[in-house]
């Protein structure tokens, strides 16, 4: 895990290209934490806020 930043990147452009909020992308990634371990979703959270920043 943690070798799918570019992936991950696209599809939270992508949530938020058709109506998700950030609150509820970060969500989704929390609840990764149950299934990618926490230093996946982490790294998931960190990812997605660079994502909000560029938008």
């Amino acid at each position: 895990m943690g070798n799918a930043t570019p992936q991950l990147k696209v599809h939270v452009h992508g949530a938020l290209n058709v109506g998700a909020s950030r609150e509820e992308v970060l969500e989704i990634i929390i609840q990764i934490a149950v299934y990618a371990r926490f230093p996946a979703a982490l790294n998931g959270l960190t990812w997605a806020k660079d994502v909000f920043r560029e938008r």
